[in-house]
């Protein structure tokens, strides 16, 4: 029998601001253990909650950046459970009235081959909600301490359909999501310190069957990776499992990364089992259309747009795009170099960024920000080289010196010899005939309009020149030439 997957993601991030979400203490990673609490954080006697408006504004963004309905109220409850990272015994969310509905998430899946884009789609989404993070756990030896730090982060949790049939959706759908999360400034979304995790629901069905399977849970996966290896893997356990004729039991379950392995950790609970009630300490939020609205004219381009009018209105191809927009600094640093090195530009001022500067970054270990080539320089050295002031192998030369100096490419192509050297008009004309009558072939293709067949007759000028030839006045040379015959 063949199954087919169904796969729901439940994505934790957190949202980035100055402090918690109900509390004026700081929010942040990296600090002494429980120096980031206070009375709000420890559940002190008498203590009470005030929201924090920038987190609303903030989930407020995501949920217009992905096409959700805001609606005019939501409102707090609590969901009460005991466990040691939780000082209250319940944690202040959102269970019926949630602050964003529906939605989708867009995303790409992989292409036949690297050079090729995939098939892109749209994932519907549930909803999004607000609530408190927890603390955390520290594991020893013989004990285990708890860090309350991360408590009372302002927490956004996404709920996705249950709309994805394979391991590659699931993964392109966190790839998008944090993509997007990142352009809008909501949060840095760094897997390694804890900002997002993931809940993958997986069941399986036979396929044309309309039922759901039995639903299991891999709880608080820490990386994308993590997340398509789970799933697959749990895929595969479901069918072995049926197919040995066992039965599933809706659980949740621990997926070892490292081991790739699973094991259960509790049977499933149900939202019953919360014990869920409205807060009655917070208010209902009233989200005005004004509201919206400045929330609305603060929204960035987002990724695939982005990509979509790189590719469309500066012809830069796939295999650039794919490589800058992800990255929503890089991607600046492109424009900002385009625009200064001119119209028609483009693609060669990405082939200079994702060949040479992101490898020479990745070698030296720096940032882009730390990097001493601007995007000016950039610019100038595109320009030099479509002047034919140098050679693109000099250019290659010069950006390495230009990266570990900061310089300007000019100045270096001047110290370092490097610029194309006059030629003079008529030993190049004839350096031109010679190769033209060397390779009829070339001179075939090219009447009978393969432009690219000129390419054929600049290697042997360049030999004659010992390199120094201006690659323009060849082309026009030979592009005169060539009109004659």
């Amino acid at each position: 029998m063949k199954y087919e997957a169904v796969i729901g993601l439940e994505v934790h991030v957190q949202i980035k601001t100055r402090s918690k979400m109900f509390t004026r203490v700081a929010a942040g990673y990296g600090h002494d253990e429980n120096t980031l609490t206070d009375p709000v954080v420890l559940a002190l006697p008498g203590v009470l909650p005030v929201l924090n408006k920038a987190a609303l504004d903030a989930i407020i963004k995501a949920g217009l950046m992905i096409g959700c309905e805001i609606p005019a109220v939501c409102k707090w409850d609590r969901k009460n459970y005991f466990y040691p990272d939780s000082p209250k015994n319940y944690q202040i969310t959102q269970y019926d009235q949630p602050i964003c509905i529906g939605g989708h998430v867009e995303i790409e899946l992989p292409g036949p081959s690297r050079n090729v884009m995939g098939e892109h789609k749209k994932i519907p989404v549930t909803r999004i909600h607000l609530e408190e993070d927890v603390g955390k756990l520290n594991h020893g030896a013989i004990d285990s301490l708890v860090d309350y730090n991360r408590a009372g982060t302002p927490l956004m949790e996404l709920v996705s359909e249950p709309a994805m049939h394979s391991a590659d959706e699931a993964y392109a759908f966190l790839t998008s999501l944090r993509n997007t999360l990142v352009y809008g400034g909501i949060s840095d979304c760094d897997m390694e310190k804890g900002q997002m995790r993931c809940d993958a629901n997986i069941s399986i069905r036979p396929i044309g069957e309309k039922k759901l399977g039995t639903k299991v849970e891999l709880k608080n996966l820490n990386s994308i990776s993590f997340v398509r290896d789970g799933i697959e893997h749990e895929i595969k356990r479901q069918i072995a499992v049926l197919e040995s004729g066992g039965t599933l039991i809706q659980e949740t379950r621990d997926y070892d990364g490292q081991t790739g392995a699973s094991q259960s950790l509790r049977t499933k609970e149900m939202a019953h089992d919360y014990r869920y009630f409205p807060d009655p300490d917070l208010m209902p939020v009233k989200v005005d259309a004004e509201w919206k609205s400045r929330i609305q004219s603060g929204i960035p381009e987002l990724p695939f747009d982005k990509q979509r009018r790189f590719q469309e209105q500066l012809s830069v191809p796939f295999t650039i795009t794919s490589v800058l927009v992800p990255d929503r600094d890089l991607s600046a640093y492109f424009e900002e170099a385009a625009k200064l090195a001119g119209p028609g530009k483009a693609q060669a001022v990405g082939n200079w960024i994702v060949n040479d500067l992101l490898r020479e970054l990745g070698a030296s270990k720096l940032s882009l920000a730390d990097s001493k080539v601007k995007p000016a320089h950039i610019a100038a050295l595109v320009k030099l080289v479509d002047a034919g002031t140098v050679l693109t192998s000099a250019a290659r030369e010069i950006f390495v010196e230009m990266f570990a100096t900061g310089d300007q490419p000019d100045g270096i192509a001047e110290r370092k010899g490097l610029k194309a050297a006059p030629t003079d008009a008529g030993e190049l004309e004839q350096w031109c005939r010679d190769s033209i009558v060397a390779n009829p072939k070339a001179l075939a293709e090219f009447k009978s309009g393969k432009d690219s067949a000129i390419n054929a007759f600049k290697g042997p000028i360049m030999k004659a020149a010992k390199g120094k030839a201006n690659p323009k006045a060849v082309d026009e040379t030979l592009r005169k030439l060539l009109a004659t015959m």
